[in-house]
């Protein structure tokens, strides 16, 4: 079985000085290794191969056979960790919630316990005829969300 944790480091320690981080590495029962990477820039082919030479040089096949893949976490993918919500402060983000609900609006904070996004809501002010859609921010706690994922628009 491969070592969890010294995969950990290897990469760690590859990606350490660099604007890369961690998003997730999993390793499967069958030795199937998959390691997501991300940036505030993205990540590049040429990143994938270097990190995936390094944990082939401490990982040797020929003593224990594993599947390897070293990737860039997809763009539809849900946000695992904290710097993800970072990387997109003012992009616009799908939330769902435990309870169900499903929000679309602009991510404006990541803190240490919570999220905040400025959701579009209908606001009828004292006196006017009719409301108006006012951003509106509301504040998730990470475990308080199923999913939140960057939202794509095509308009």
């Amino acid at each position: 079985m491969i070592d969890k944790e010294l995969l950990v480091k290897t990469v760690e320690d590859a990606i350490n000085g660099t604007e890369l981080f961690v998003v997730d590495i999993a390793v499967k029962p069958d030795n199937n290794i998959v390691v997501e990477l991300d940036s505030v820039n993205g990540v590049d082919i040429d990143t994938c191969v270097d990190i995936t030479r390094r944990i082939e040089s401490v990982f040797d096949r020929d003593v224990e056979d594993y599947q390897l893949e070293v990737g860039s976490a997809g763009l539809t993918s849900p946000f695992k960790v904290k710097a993800q919500y970072v990387k997109n402060i003012g992009n616009d983000v799908e939330v769902l919630t435990r309870d169900g609900r499903k929000l679309s609006g602009r991510l404006v904070e990541a803190g240490d316990e919570t999220f905040t996004v400025e959701v579009p809501t209908k606001v009828k002010h004292e006196g006017a005829k009719r409301p108006v859609i006012e951003q509106v921010p509301q504040t998730f706690g990470y475990a308080d969300c199923k999913s939140v994922t960057y939202r794509i628009d095509f308009r």
